[in-house]
């Protein structure tokens, strides 16, 4: 994904209405403290391995191109994964115009846990890998399928791990997983085209859309992007703080709080143009990215970002476990069970 500063679809699929049919927002948050110490509720132990198992199933679908087989395939695995978990699995598909012209199937996969509940939150990822490793130092793969194990396969590993666990237990609201598709398709960076920035986060843009048109509504939403990469921090990114302040401050407090400081430190970081913005701005759900922001690197999306390097062996399991970690204390801590 491009994802810099400043980053229809056919078919609607009928799966999104009873995917959403039970949603609202009461508007209960305790995401209000600024406060050094929160009281902190019991949470599960958020299994880092399980996910990093995760992770090498995706990949070894190969890169997960929308249109490949790979994707299809790897799809139909993350959709039977949910379900395997006992969530309620639907789907949104249709196609999303590209950079070229060319029409892009996409497919969002939508899990519910605890779907007869009316309050609600969100936990986005991508799930798509890029087409084109057009970042990678070596021009002789700038025309190679990214295998993007951190740029989508991690994302994904934390909200599984994270559904696999919550399964287990009780809560006194629903949350929604939406792996959403066509998020890293956008403007390569050899080609010549004068709209870059319209491109990037396709599937997002048309699930929030779709979301808005039925008045689906979630308390907030959380997006997860290259959570698994090696030397990850995650710094404030820009947008979140500027649509979901107190959000943000809750997340990054809990972090510090039960001992990742060290991977959420307190720093402001750039404006990201990330799946979190749709949600933003089209949904109107307060959204937050936790994205990876690397300080002083070549790219500050870390040295994998759209190479030929993005595979496996450059995920560290333990970044993976802040984040998943992070998110349990968070949705624990709002429990009312």
């Amino acid at each position: 994904m491009m994802k810099t500063a400043s980053r229809h679809l056919i078919y609607y699929c009928l799966a999104l209405i009873s995917f959403f049919a039970l949603s609202s927002c009461t508007g209960r948050s305790k995401a209000g403290s600024g406060a050094d110490t929160i009281a902190l509720a019991p949470a599960p132990t958020f299994m880092a391995d399980t996910a990093m198992a995760y992770v090498n199933a995706q990949c070894a679908f190969g890169p997960r191109v929308p249109g490949t087989d790979g994707h299809e395939q790897c799809g139909n695995w993350i959709a039977g994964k949910f379900k395997s978990f006992g969530c309620e699995v639907s789907e949104l598909r249709g196609s999303v115009t590209g950079y070229d012209g060319n029409e892009i199937p996409c497919r969002n996969i939508q899990a519910r846990l605890n779907p007869e509940a009316a309050d609600r939150i969100l936990i986005t990822a991508h799930w798509d890998s890029r087409a084109w490793a057009d970042h990678d130092p070596d021009e002789a793969f700038h025309r190679t399928p990214v295998m993007a194990a951190n740029d989508g396969a991690s994302g994904i590993a934390v909200m599984l791990e994270m559904a696999r666990t919550i399964a287990s237990t009780g809560l006194s609201y629903g949350i929604d997983f939406v792996c959403f598709d066509v998020e890293d398709q956008g403007t390569p960076e050899w080609a010549d085209s004068g709209a870059d920035d319209d491109f990037w986060c396709l599937g997002s843009k048309f699930w929030a859309e779709q979301a808005f048109a039925i008045g689906y509504q979630a308390r907030f939403a959380i997006n997860l992007d290259m959570v698994g990469g090696r030397g990850a921090r995650f710094a404030i990114e820009g947008f979140s703080r500027r649509y979901a302040s107190t959000l943000v401050d809750l997340i990054w407090h809990l972090a510090r709080q039960i001992g990742f400081s060290d991977y959420f430190p307190l720093r402001e970081a750039g404006y990201v143009t990330d799946d979190h913005m749709p949600l933003n701005t089209i949904a109107h759900i307060p959204a937050v990215d936790i994205i990876a922001h690397y300080e002083g690197a070549t790219s500050s999306f870390g040295p994998t970002w759209h190479t030929a390097s993005d595979t496996p062996d450059a995920i560290d399991p333990a970044v993976m476990q802040a984040v998943g970690q992070t998110l349990l204390q968070l949705i624990y801590n709002d429990n009312d069970n």
